[in-house]
């Protein structure tokens, strides 16, 4: 301790065993800020009896979904529909089939579908998109027309929603272990041109179409990529090069509350990747991603709750907003680093549910609330609506296919870590994740993430060094005025400030920090 001691502090006898005094008690707030911070792990549960039937209805609704608004000749599913069943005039989305062909498993491991039907929808989805579907160098089309398989609306080749349909045929590969079906995911796989989407750059682009060549957009900041760029590192030809997957940027960091995040703002940005790949317990060396969505999960709850002086029917049980149609028509809303100025009241289901492992007895507490508040105007054939403002009233007319298909992923996933456990055996999966160098945590040293700890860094800088140098006046007044006592700092202070964090520091961290703060006092005071 006495090294760490500031000069300033030597000044008197006096003011030396105050020094002391005053150390004990920044000592004991780290001791506290230490537990505090342990303490802010996720939370886990296990859904039974009424959150279990919950579950199974969402789950059920949402499978209905798929059934209405699948083609039955070429298995390729509507983009969205109107929330009360009726039929749907919207294209097909590929990234929607994509959700259909996971669909089709977790119906058929529930019992809702018989294995031979789900199998025969796989097929029929496959078949249609190894031949007919619109691509260009194996990215399939946004958009594409459900009968036929063509571009609609002058659309882009897109690579994540390409990611996203390719997410959903290789988990039916691993599921069924069907040889056709294997033949034709492995095809469909093999014929995407990975190196031709980076367009000479380290980072894949949005999407291409015959207009205007590439998009002027590039995966290259965290997002929904993840999946992406682990499906590419793990191509079976021609894949992409492992330094891509350091390519992108994790900089931008933003803070809610005790929980700091690797920030993107729309909520599903945190959840798509997930809702495939498995990324608990491991880390890239880089970041903890599962503990990253864990985080934002928690953040948008707690952000949202603190609104409600703009919408009072916002709280911790009544939150959640993502990218979803609004009654002024469909709006990318952000999180917690937004300045919430687009906010209308507006709560979009679809939020809470694609985080339900991520934070379990929060979203489902979100979901059941909003399930009560909005009645049968909100809770219908496929479960939610895609949003509802419950300031005044406003129910969306429909449901869209992906926000239903996140939350019947991520439902599963909580409740039997299903499309987790089959889709993490596919090979291609297991090579991306290393190459991508993931790694299990060491209990012996825990990881801590080195973009999260300089914003940590930052923060507890800009809230401490003010406390460091009030202390270090009233040191020095004390020692001037002969005082035998030096007020300390109460350590139920720097508890409060350690509930800020999620996860610790490690001690080497700490007593850097430490000695950086003392550093700073003793330059500002000479």
């Amino acid at each position: 301790m006495e090294a760490f001691e500031p000069s300033i502090l030597r000044a008197t006898n006096t003011a030396r065993g105050a020094g002391r005094r005053s150390w004990f008690w920044w000592a004991a707030a780290l001791g506290l800020a230490a537990l505090a911070l342990v303490s802010g792990s996720a939370r886990r549960c296990g859904p039974a009896g009424a959150e279990a039937v919950f579950l199974d209805d969402l789950e059920y609704r949402a499978l209905t979904f798929f059934i209405d608004h699948t083609d039955a000749a070429t298995g390729l599913t509507r983009d969205r529909a109107p929330a009360d069943g009726s039929a749907s005039k919207a294209p097909a989305s590929i990234a929607a089939s994509g959700f259909a062909l996971t669909a089709w498993c977790i119906g058929a491991d529930r019992g809702w579908l018989g294995r031979d039907e789900a199998l025969r929808r796989t097929l029929t989805t496959l078949r249609f998109a190894d031949e007919s579907a619109a691509r260009e160098r194996g990215w399939f089309y946004h958009f594409i027309d459900v009968s036929t398989g063509k571009r609609h609306w002058r659309c882009e080749a897109s690579t994540i929603d390409t990611a996203l349909f390719l997410q959903g045929a290789v988990l039916a590969r691993e599921y069924f272990d069907d040889v056709a079906v294997s033949a034709l995911v492995d095809r469909i796989y093999a014929r995407v041109d990975w190196r031709w989407a980076l367009d000479g750059g380290s980072t894949l682009r949005h999407g291409w179409n015959p207009e205007r060549g590439f998009l002027a957009s590039r995966w290259d900041s965290y997002s929904e990529l993840m999946g992406l760029y682990l499906l590419g590192l793990g191509a079976p030809a021609a894949g992409l090069p492992a330094e891509s997957w350091s390519a992108w940027s994790r900089r931008t960091v933003a803070v809610q509350g005790r929980h700091a995040f690797i920030s993107c703002p729309p909520l599903f940005t945190h959840q798509y990747s997930h809702a495939w790949f498995d990324f608990r317990g491991v880390h890239d060396g880089i970041a903890d991603y599962w503990q990253n969505s864990v985080d934002v999960t928690l953040a948008q709850r707690e952000w949202c709750a603190s609104l409600t002086s703009r919408f009072s029917r916002w709280s911790p049980e009544m939150w959640g907003i993502t990218a979803s149609d609004s009654a002024d028509g469909y709006i990318d809303w952000g999180g917690p680093n937004n300045s919430g100025e687009r906010l209308d009241g507006t709560l979009v289901p679809c939020a809470p549910a694609g985080s339900l492992p991520f934070a379990p007895r929060e979203c489902l507490a979100a979901l059941q609330a909003m399930r009560d508040a909005g009645g049968a105007a909100l809770w219908g054939r496929y479960g939610f609506a895609d949003a509802f403002n419950p300031q005044n009233g406003w129910v969306a007319r429909d449901v869209i296919a992906i926000d239903v298909g996140i939350s019947l992923l991520m439902a599963e996933n909580l409740r039997s870590g299903f499309v987790w456990k089959h889709f993490m055996r596919a090979p291609e999966v297991r090579r991306g994740m290393t190459l991508a160098g993931f790694v299990a945590h060491d209990d012996r040293k825990p990881f801590v993430s080195t973009v999260l700890a300089r914003a940590r860094s930052a923060e507890y800088r800009r809230a401490l060094v003010p406390m460091f140098e009030r202390d270090a006046k009233v040191a020095e007044t004390c020692a001037g005025r002969g005082q035998e006592e030096l007020p300390g700092r109460p350590a139920e202070a720097m508890a409060e400030l350690a509930e800020r964090w999620a996860r610790p520091l490690s001690e080497r961290a700490w007593r850097r920090m430490a000695r950086d703060q003392w550093g700073t006092v003793r330059r500002n005071a000479s």
